[in-house]
């Protein structure tokens, strides 16, 4: 049988144009950032995980962002995700079994609350390092993280940006996406993932009204943290930015 890249003659003895070449098989290799990420998503997910999702009408947060972001100017760029920064870091302080790190023998309950922000790049995902997030006004938070994230993406932050977290967030709120489980950054305990703010209907007082609602999902090892207190953290987590208490 001819190959299909050969000429063949049409029915009136001219020839017929030849097939189109098929599309050329692509590989991406599992070195390099590829690697070690590959070896991470796969220490992360061999570990026993469970996930947990909420959502929470940032209405509060989003009116307290206006008003301070007002107050700055241009001075810095406020963020949703620094309030959620220092949210979980403050919730982090009375919940310890989500700000640890898990061996095969031991967990070790941190002493610093020290936040990893998953940065997407076009390559690869890396995860720097905000250090004692809980001690830091949300003002710093946003400009830490905006420094933070500009370094990874021009490959400029040292190795030690991206080392000591003790709990990671990943953030989706970009996308269209409603819920996703992260996978967790091995060793640490807990990752919260965060998706989109959507106007939905909700109910406040028996009555229905529109409010910004977020998705919250976190993921946790169950070695290290039973379903009912890592429920109870993300509850907490949820009236904090529903109240915007100390934020």
């Amino acid at each position: 049988m001819a190959e299909a890249s050969l000429t063949l003659a049409a029915e009136d003895g001219t020839a017929a144009p030849a097939s189109p070449p098929g599309p050329t098989r692509q590989t991406i290799p599992l070195t390099g950032m590829r690697g070690a990420i590959a070896r991470g998503m796969t220490a992360g997910w061999q570990i026993p995980r469970v996930a947990h999702s909420l959502e929470a009408d940032v209405s509060a947060v989003e009116a307290k962002r206006a008003r301070l972001q007002a107050e700055l100017g241009d001075s810095v760029k406020l963020t949703l995700t620094a309030y959620v920064l220092r949210a979980a870091a403050l919730t982090l302080r009375a919940h310890p079994r989500l700000n640890a790190r898990v061996s095969d023998k031991e967990i070790e309950l941190m002493p610093d609350v020290n936040i990893g922000l998953a940065v997407s790049l076009d390559d690869g995902l890396v995860v720097p390092v905000l250090r004692e997030v809980d001690r830091k006004p949300v003002e710093e938070i946003a400009r830490e993280a905006r420094t933070l994230a500009e370094g990874a993406r021009n490959g400029t932050l040292s190795a030690g940006a991206y080392q000591r977290g003790t709990f990671t967030i990943s953030n989706l709120g970009m996308t269209e996406v409603e819920r996703f489980t992260p996978i967790l950054h091995a060793p640490q305990a807990a990752i919260l993932g965060v998706t989109r703010v959507i106007r939905r209907a909700v109910v406040k007082d028996d009555w229905i009204s529109i409010a910004p609602m977020m998705g919250l999902h976190l993921v946790f090892d169950h070695r290290a943290v039973d379903g009912y207190p890592a429920a109870a953290f993300l509850g907490d987590l949820k009236r904090r930015l529903e109240s915007a208490e100390d934020l």
